[in-house]
Order: structure tokens, then C-alpha cells, then sequence
């Protein structure tokens, strides 16, 4: 919750555009795993084998993914502008899913972004490019104005003056020239561990290599600040949505 509205007692959610593998693929099994939750059902799951450091520390390592889950950013975590309900929201990504066509990534890698680890596409593609900015417009209405205090929290990091107008205009500073598209497996990660969990990441990846259809968008919705994001729906590009949890649904009992 930020500050404004926790003056008041205000629960506000958020809600995200993201792109998700199938969570019937080896790809969401793969991030998943690895973030030590499931999104799509709201299950904790299991921390991986054979990873380079102790599970306890694993599971510290990978707290800021894991209230997230695995996703690739189209439109970063936004409240609703007033007057908007979540359904709203779906309605909207349903006919923005609706003229789309599914497009395929030619390979991913697991990589280094500053201090933490992700996979990444090996080249630009156009096609991902576009569907990100067309998602940053097109969800627009729906944003509310961004909070002083998320402003300033945002701010923390160290922004370009191109960064800080995208974040005034968009929300978020990296859109359009400034993104790049990325799915995040762990959260800041100390020196003495960042190449030791990439070679290992990129070990379990190689040996998995599921690639990369991009074939829909997803609604995730946080309820609050504290607690994790899920699947609201996911949107396949032309054609009707295959999933829709009603806010109200409790998750499952953690595993």
C-alpha cells in the first residue's frame, strides 16, 4: 500500500499487463520453480535442488520475484484510475488480445541486469517491441495517477531525464526507447554469487530450452502491498480469454 492511501486505511490493488508462458509449459514450470511460486494457481512451491547457495539464502535471493511471479513486463504494476473496475481491465485486454497474432522469440538466455539475474531475448524483435508499447498506451485510461510516494521511490534509482519524463508520463521510466524485455528469476544478488547463479541458471535452461511464444497478455492483480500477485486472466491473442479468477477466490493452501 503506499503512504497516500495507508493515511487514510485505503486497501488499494494493483494490477499488471505481463506476458506469461503457458502455465502448462516447461517455461512456467521452469520460472516458477525457480521464484518458488506459482502464480497462476497462488501455490508456494518447493526451492530447486542443486542451486549454488543454501535454500534459506535462495529463498531471500528470490523474495522480490516471487511476490510478482514469472512474468515479462508489458505495463508495469498500476492502481485502477477511478471509475474503472477490474473487469473493466479484462474487458479491455480481451479486445486488445483479440487482433494480435501469437509470434515466436528466437531464443532466450539467462543474463546479468545490474545485480540481479533474468532471461532475456538474445536479439531485438520488433514484434515484442511493438506489443510492448502498444500495451503501454493502450492500458493507459486505466492507470492511476502515480502516488508521491511511489514517485519517490522510483526516483531512488538513478534515472536519465528521459527516464523521469516516461515515469511522469507512463508510470514507469522504462518504456518505449528504454525498454528491454526481461524475465526475472532472482532478486539483488551479491557479488560472490552473480556468475555462479547465472552459469547454473543458464545450465538448467540449456538443458530445458523451451523458447519463447508469445501468444498472449495477462492481467495479474496484487490485492495489496503486501501480498502477492496473481493471475487475474490471460488474454490469448485471437480469441477469447481461457482463464478468469474472480478477485474474491482465495488462494490455495501453500504447499
Amino acid at each position: 500500500m503506499s503512504r497516500d492511501a495507508a493515511e487514510f486505511g485505503i486497501v488499494t490493488s494493483r494490477y499488471a499487463v505481463f506476458y506469461a508462458p503457458s502455465p502448462d509449459s516447461a517455461l512456467w514450470a521452469f520460472g516458477s520453480g525457480l521464484i518458488g511460486y506459482d502464480a497462476e494457481s497462488g501455490a508456494s512451491l518447493p526451492c530447486p535442488e542443486g542451486l549454488p547457495c543454501p535454500p534459506a539464502e535462495w529463498r531471500a535471493l528470490t523474495e522480490e520475484p516471487r511476490r510478482y511471479g514469472f512474468h515479462g513486463t508489458l505495463k508495469a504494476p498500476f492502481s485502477l484510475a477511478g471509475g474503472s473496475a477490474d473487469s473493466d481491465l479484462v474487458t479491455a485486454a480481451r479486445d486488445f488480445a483479440s487482433g494480435r497474432s501469437a509470434f515466436d522469440l528466437p531464443g532466450l538466455d539467462v543474463v546479468t541486469i545490474g545485480a540481479f539475474t533474468a532471461l532475456a531475448p538474445t536479439s531485438r524483435s520488433n514484434a515484442l517491441e511493438d506489443l510492448a508499447a502498444d500495451s503501454v498506451r493502450a492500458f493507459e485510461p486505466f492507470r492511476a495517477p502515480l502516488s508521491a510516494a511511489d514517485r519517490e521511490r522510483r526516483l531512488r534509482a538513478p534515472l536519465s531525464g528521459r527516464q523521469i519524463g516516461h515515469l511522469d508520463r507512463w508510470g514507469y521510466p522504462y518504456v518505449f526507447d528504454e525498454f528491454r524485455f526481461h524475465m526475472t528469476l532472482t532478486g539483488p544478488l551479491p557479488d560472490r554469487l552473480r556468475e555462479p547463479v547465472r552459469a547454473s541458471l543458464q545450465q538448467r535452461y540449456a538443458a530445458l530450452r523451451p523458447g519463447l511464444r508469445v501468444d498472449a497478455v495477462a492481467i495479474f492483480r496484487q490485492p495489496d502491498r503486501a501480498g502477492p500477485f496473481r493471475v487475474l486472466a490471460r488474454l490469448p491473442f485471437g480469441g477469447p480469454p481461457v482463464s478468469y479468477i474472480s478477485p474474491g477466490r482465495p488462494p490455495p493452501a501453500a504447499s
